[in-house]
């Protein structure tokens, strides 16, 4: 599989830190559920728009960027080390 191939992966408004395409890239990776938000400046430093405040095309992006994602965070721990 390969990363960023959809049309929203060329799109600097949604992959920059905190948009749409880029949090729902690190919510994959960090394993955590699909729940679309993006910031509207850095992530965490910034606004936060929430699923309710999101146009189709940001909500589209995040999916996108939750899809595409194919890396994941290795936690380390396992009980069997």
């Amino acid at each position: 599989m390969f990363k960023n191939t959809s049309k929203f992966s060329s799109i600097e408004a949604y992959t920059r830190h905190g948009g749409p395409y880029d949090r729902g890239s690190a919510d994959k990776y960090y394993g955590r559920s699909a729940v679309p938000h993006y910031f509207k400046g850095a992530t965490h430093q910034s606004d936060l728009v929430s699923y309710e405040n999101m146009t189709t095309e940001e909500i589209e992006a995040y999916y996108a960027g939750y899809e595409e994602e194919t890396d994941r965070k290795d936690f380390g721990g396992s009980i069997y080390d």
